[in-house]
Formats: structure tokens, sequence, C-alpha cells
């Protein structure tokens, strides 16, 4: 069986996708799931951008040991000597670097001909090599390159020391059969292409991401660059989960292929990266959507009901998807509930399980029924890693059709409760305004969102929204069965996170 390598760019190329942006603490903990999903390579970052970017990227370096630690450079010495300050931490790092190498990008951005670009290639190739024997190589824009020229780059550069050559489809301009054609030629075309492991970096401007990542390893591509959830610049980068899948339920295709990963923690892993950058995962995505594995038409249910494989090729716990399976009461005690919790797929500290074990009573009182997603809500809610400063006390609305809405709230500020009461133009926003009065913070909201997190009249709803406050701008979450909570446990949360930056 050959191994496609699986490197995943969610916290590189992910996080440039706009308002997707990563706290320290964020990245960190994304980059310990992925390794404990099983990927072979996280790009950490482009340590160059930022120091902060730096830093961030050699932590994750320091503490993560599975996968390979990998940064991104262009072909300029700062870029690589900043890449190797931040992965030289790492047990096995890689600089990866990139120069354009289409006409297009060589004329309009780089302004320079062939034989300069093919010059850089090998001349910062080889400076990478001076400090990493692990070294990737991506001619930008390659599905647009001269296919003569790209041969003499991929050539150049694996002479130069490049144990990775990535023939990235920068902006998804690439066909399947047109990009499977192409690694087929450069495997035939390149003399020392046995020297280097052939990648793929496919975006999704057409839709055709995945399905170019794939008809690529079946012409002998044996790494793929993605993300979860397909995150990126604009539509997005291939998603993993979508690959991985594909080539694990398509064997008669695929073959004697497959990855490393470990395909039950997929839905926890999407749910987390969901959380953190605020991006919801769409009900009718394949894989981890909310309705990957849900039936509504009587024929589909009928089939499923008397044989799944009929309208399902995957098992839903194949990727660890629960379901809506009712699993606890407001009768269960606290070893049952922490037993339910390590099925799930989370390990919790004393503090961390008696926080979620007080929201999960709370919850059950108000619910008659107990969904596995309103566990991993909940656990998602009082795990985060960012320090709590303010905290909902509690809270009290007026509101009616013929009155103007007013919001009594009261926050918990380390041992001293605070207390404001406004109006607003509705119950939520009086609620914001009274937090706002209390920490003396200002918050701008620009995009508020709700959606049910389970099924029937008690649904724990969740509310997600993105705020601006002293120069920042951030993403955060909040659950309850009423979503007046929801939405204040949200903005408070945005606010711990502000503060925590």
């Amino acid at each position: 069986m050959e191994k496609i390598i699986i490197f995943d760019t969610t916290l590189r190329d992910g996080e440039q996708a706009p308002e997707a942006s990563l706290n320290p603490k964020e990245k960190l903990e994304i980059a310990h799931a992925l390794s404990d999903l099983g990927v072979d390579v996280i790009e950490a970052g482009f340590p160059i951008a930022s120091k902060g970017e730096l830093e961030s990227v050699q932590q994750i370096a320091r503490v993560i040991k599975g996968p390979v630690i990998c940064g991104l450079a262009r072909a300029i010495k700062a870029d690589i000597d900043a890449v190797y300050a931040a992965v030289k931490y790492a047990k096995r790092p890689r600089i990866h670097v990139f120069l354009a190498t289409s006409k297009i990008h060589m004329q309009y951005k780089l302004k320079k001909a062939e034989d300069e670009i093919l010059k850089l290639a090998v001349e910062f190739v080889k400076y990478a090599r001076r400090f990493c024997p692990d070294v990737e190589f991506s001619p930008e824009d390659a599905s647009r390159t001269e296919r003569e020229f790209l041969f003499k780059v991929v050539e150049a550069v694996i002479d130069a020391g490049a144990t990775t050559v990535n023939i990235a489809d920068t902006v998804g301009y690439a066909e399947p059969q047109e990009y499977g054609r192409l690694i087929r030629a450069i495997k035939e075309n390149v003399p020392n292409i046995d020297r280097a492991v052939i990648s793929v970096h496919s975006h999704n401007d057409l839709g055709l991401a995945v399905a170019n990542s794939l008809e690529a390893i079946k012409n002998g591509a044996r790494q793929v660059e993605c993300t979860i959830n397909g995150i990126g610049e604009r539509a997005g980068n291939a998603s993993m989960e979508e690959i991985v899948m594909a080539i694990r339920t398509r064997r008669d295709i695929f073959g004697n292929v497959d990855t490393g990963i470990k395909t039950t923690s997929i839905y926890k892993v999407s749910r987390l990266v969901s959380k953190l950058t605020g991006f919801v995962v769409a009900p009718n995505k394949a894989i981890v959507g909310g309705n990957a594995f849900r039936h509504e038409s009587g024929i589909h249910q009928d089939g499923v009901l008397k044989e799944r494989s009929t309208y399902e090729i995957i098992r839903p716990q194949d990727v660890g998807f629960m379901g809506t399976g009712i699993v606890l009461g407001k009768h269960s005690g606290r070893h049952a509930l922490n037993e339910r919790l390590k099925e799930l797929g989370f390990n919790l500290n004393a503090e961390q399980l008696n926080k979620v074990n007080e929201r999960f009573k709370a919850l059950a009182d108000k619910k008659k029924s107990i969904f596995d997603d309103d566990l991993i809500s909940i656990v998602e809610d009082e795990t985060k890693l960012i320090k709590p400063v303010w905290k909902l006390k509690s809270f009290q609305i007026n509101s009616g059709s013929e009155i103007i809405p007013t919001a009594s709230v009261s926050l918990k500020y380390k041992n001293k409760v605070s207390f404001a009461k406004s109006a607003g133009d509705g119950p939520v926003d009086a609620c914001f305004k009274a937090v706002d009065k209390i920490t003396g913070i200002k918050g701008e909201l620009q995009d508020y969102r709700i959606e049910a997190v389970t099924k029937g009249k008690d649904a724990l709803g969740e509310v997600s929204l993105k705020l601006k406050a002293k120069g920042k701008v951030v993403t955060s979450r909040g659950s309850s069965t009423d979503i007046i909570e929801a939405s204040i446990r949200a903005y408070i949360n945005a606010f711990n996170k502000i503060e925590s930056l």
C-alpha cells in the first residue's frame, strides 16, 4: 500500500481566507487536533508576515512532535531565515519555498525573464538546504506555466536539493483531466523526478479542487495539500476530508493508495476549525455537513432502515459523525457524562469536567432530551483556551410589539458582580448595550448568525458573531436553549477573546 502524504495548510492558506484570522492559542489548539488526526505535514504559517506569526509557528514547532512542521517562504533570504528561525525547534522541520513561473506572473508581478526565475529558484532552494534537509519548492501558478519551462524548473530545483516539488494550481484554473495529464507529463519528462515527491495544491475557484487533487493522485502525485473544511483564499482549497474519504471509499479506483488519517476524528476537527475561524460549515457540505447523513425523503428513509448502504456510501461513525441519538438526561451522573464525552473524543480534566457538568445539568433541566451535538457544543463552549475575564451572571428582558425593548444584565468580573440596564432596537441589541456599559468597551457588531445545533422545540441554539472592538476583530460563539442567552454568551466570549489578544 502506497501512502498519500497529507500536507495540511489550514493554519497557513486556510487562515489567509478573509476574516479567518486565528490567535496563537487557537492555532496551537488546531495544530494539536491535526496531529491527533494523523496529518503528515502541518504548514503552520508564513513566519515573515509578522513577529506574532513567527512566534506562533515557533510555538507549534516546539510543542507538536508527530508531524513535519513546515513554514512558507518566498524566494527571498529574509523569508527563508524567518522560516528556519520558526521551524528549527521541530523534530522534523521543513522549509517551503515558492516562486511564480507562469508568464502572466513573471510579466506583471515579478517583472523577470525565464532565465532569471530559473536562477532564483535554484539559488534559494540551495540556500534553504543550508538550514534544513527537507525543502519543498512550489512553482507558483504551475498549472498556467509553459510546460517546457516548468519541466526545466522542476528538474533544476531537484538537482539543487528540493525533496518535494509542489505543482500548484494557484488560481483554481485547472480542469481534472488536464491537471492529471500535467502530473503524468512531469513524471515522464523530468529525468530526476524519482528523487522528489510530487505534491499538488489545488484551489477551488471553479469548484474542482478535490477533483483535481484526486486526478493528480491517479497520475502519480503522492502528496496532497489541503485544508479542513476546504477553507482558504477566495473560494478555498481542496477539502482534506473529501479527499481522504474519496480515496478510502473508492478503493476500486485508487487501488493501493491510502492516507494515515484517523477518519473517526474528522467531524470533531471540522467542528473545531469552524468554531475558531467563525466559518459555518454548510449543511450540505460533503462528509462533515449537518445533512451529510440525514434523510428526508420517505423512499430514502425506507431504504436506509432496510439496509444503510442503499443510500449511504460512508458510515457516519467512520468520520465521527454522531448524529442526534439521545444519550443522557437530567438524572445522569457525572461519571456517565464523562464516559459519554470520552466516546465523543473529549478527555477533560477535573476542572473542565466540573464546568461542563454544571452546564449539562442546567441544560438537562430545560430539555427533555440531550443529544450528542448538545454535549459537543457545551464542551466547545466551556473548554475554550480564552481566559474568561467577564462571565454572565444573569439577564432579564422586557420586550413587546408596542414597547421599547429593555434589558438588565449582570456580569461577574473576578469576584465582583456588576449590573447595567439599557434599551435597544430589540432585546438582543438591548442586552449588548448593557454589556457595553458594564465592560466599558464599545463593541461594533459586524456579523450575527443563529442556527439550531440540535432538533426539536427545545433545540440548543448557537449564535456566531463577528465583533470589532479596541481596533481588533474577532469571531465568537455562544450556545443555549434561549437565543437571547446564546447571543449574550457569544458577545461576552468575543470581549474575553479581545482582552486575551
